[in-house]
């Protein structure tokens, strides 16, 4: 190995393992939002999620998503061994990075996706379809998505761009999150004579803490797109930074105006909200523009979690509809208006606009599609919701037969 490939297998396998810590970051934030009577079981379903993503995309979804492209749809090999296989992918790489760390470094992406659902879905949703919801999602839904975008399909080659996942993989999984809440329907006594009723997480600070790993980890994640270590993916860290801070700040005023207290859970989903809309454009917008990015998806956050809450009467104990869900629809939008080099508040016209909203379409779409043949399949024959009374006990109890704390 030279000493550029060298430094970019480091780099990328750096950027894995920050990635990697996201993971404790959603297990933190889901649990610490919800009550103390889920907390093994949420933190078992993010364990989840990795372990079993990770299998499932070595040995199907990898296929589907980089394989060799077949009309602009979907990868037709590079299954149950892509390393044995003599791909497209692997000559792209054209030694600039060694294939078993670019497999490392677009699993982690692909368990990312599916660890979002698990938010909104908490604490009634059955372990075992879970599971099965997790297999699905990472061995077909998403990489299918990211075969359009990455893998050669037709999204890319019509010009759309989505440079660390705002579409490919936050709207994919903030739009599954959405039909598994509906499908499951909400927490008991969270809705009452039509009328929104909180349901307080049981620790605030394993929430914010939460946060802040998951910004840590964003660090691997918009860098660590440039699959290289050189100017791109420092520029990215600046922007990526910009971006959180500006949704943190928004949020926490937004909320302090409309509920007369700064909310410190509003603050952590602002961020986030903020990291997620800046990953489509975070090598092609400005610094300002990065901040107003963040700053829209601070605001936009707050809105959405009321507006569906209080609304639509959907039950998102973790607010992770509206962070990845509408951020990531904003995220993919955002870059046709602010790409320093494509975008029509730079003069380059409305075609990268045009571009963005039919991705943004197409992602949505084929997205709810999926999730709601899963979430319906599951639903009519192993079933998706826990009896009432594990409920009002509590997962812990009742699915594993312990508690996260004892007295």
């Amino acid at each position: 190995m030279d000493v550029v490939m060298t430094g970019n297998n480091i780099w990328v396998l750096t950027a894995s393992v920050l990635v990697f810590i996201m993971q404790a970051g959603f297990a933190c934030c889901e649990a610490g939002f919800a009550r103390s009577k889920n907390a093994t079981n949420i933190w078992l379903k993010n364990f989840c999620d990795f372990s079993i993503g990770a299998i499932v995309f070595y040995l199907i979804g990898f296929g589907f998503m980089y394989g060799d492209d077949f009309g602009g749809i979907i990868g037709i090999n590079g299954f149950l061994n892509p390393f044995d296989q003599d791909l497209q992918v692997w000559a792209g790489l054209d030694g600039s990075l060694d294939p078993h760390i670019y497999l490392l470094f677009q699993t982690m992406f692909c368990a990312t996706t599916a660890t979002i659902i698990s938010g909104a879905v908490a604490e009634r949703f059955e372990f075992k379809s879970y599971l099965i919801v997790i297999i699905v999602m990472t061995g077909f839904v998403y990489p299918v998505v990211g075969h359009w975008v990455w893998g050669g399909g037709w999204l890319s080659q019509l010009g759309f761009a989505d440079f660390a996942g705002s579409g490919v993989v936050h709207a994919c999984g903030g739009v599954a999150a959405l039909l598994g809440s509906v499908m499951v329907g909400a927490r008991i006594g969270k809705y009452v004579d039509g009328k929104s009723h909180a349901i307080p997480g049981h620790n605030i600070p394993m929430g914010i803490l939460g946060g802040f790993l998951l910004w840590v980890g964003w660090y691997g994640f918009n860098p660590g797109s440039e699959l290289a270590f050189d100017n791109v993916t420092m520029y990215t860290t600046i922007t990526t930074t910009l971006a959180g801070s500006g949704g943190t700040l928004a949020a926490l005023f937004t909320s302090w105006i409309a509920f007369k207290k700064p909310d410190p859970t509003m603050a952590v989903n602002g961020a986030l909200g903020g990291l997620v809309a800046i990953c489509t454009g975070v090598a092609q917008v400005s610094y300002i523009g990065a901040l107003i990015i963040g700053a829209v998806a601070g605001i936009l956050v707050v809105g959405s979690i009321w507006f569906l809450d209080h609304k639509l009467h959907v039950d998102d104990p973790t607010g992770c509809i509206s962070i990845h869900g509408a951020c990531g629809i904003w995220g993919m939008l955002s870059t046709g208006f602010l790409s320093t080099e494509t975008g029509l508040f730079y003069g380059f016209g409305g075609a990268q606009l045009g571009f963005q909203v039919i991705g943004a379409l197409s992602i949505v779409g084929f997205t709810a599609l999926c999730a709601w043949i899963i979430f319906l399949v599951l639903k009519k024959t192993i079933g998706i919701r826990v009896p009432r009374e594990t409920e009002l006990e509590g997962l812990d109890t009742h699915e594993h037969n312990m508690s996260a704390y004892v007295i």
